[in-house]
Order: structure tokens, then C-alpha cells, then sequence
């Protein structure tokens, strides 16, 4: 699941998957403003076939948080 998470969120801000790590965030990558926010949020949407919360949404706030976000959605 980590590995699918990656590489929508490596397409939607087009850079290499293997930049993404644990810690990646808004704050460590330039191109991961609001908008590509909103834009991983959709495609996490599509991909995972979920819809999340306004509150799960906001709680996003770097890679590891997706991972156990999405983690509990879908189990």
C-alpha cells in the first residue's frame, strides 16, 4: 500500500518516487503546495476508491500521516 501511496503522490507533484520518504512533507518539498495538496487528496480519492474527511484531510500533513490515515480508511 505504502508503494501505491508513492507513486500517486510522486505523479500528481511530478518528481521521482524515490524522493519521498516518511518525513516528506509540504515543508521539505518546494513544488507541495495547496493546491497539489487538494490535487494528492483527489488522487488518493480515485485510487483507493474512498472518500476522506474534512478532518482526515487536515491531519495529512506529511507522508507517514497519508500512510496511517489511508491505513485505517480502508482496513
Amino acid at each position: 500500500m505504502q508503494n501505491r501511496i508513492k507513486k500517486v503522490i510522486a505523479d500528481v507533484l511530478m518528481i521521482d518516487v524515490e524522493l519521498l520518504n516518511d518525513e516528506s512533507s509540504p515543508e521539505t518539498i518546494e513544488d507541495w503546495d495547496s493546491l497539489k495538496q487538494m490535487n494528492i487528496i483527489i488522487a488518493l480519492e480515485e485510487e483507493f476508491d474512498i472518500l476522506l474527511s474534512d478532518d482526515e484531510v487536515i491531519e495529512m500533513l506529511n507522508m507517514e500521516l497519508i500512510y496511517t490515515i489511508l491505513k485505517d480508511k480502508i482496513s
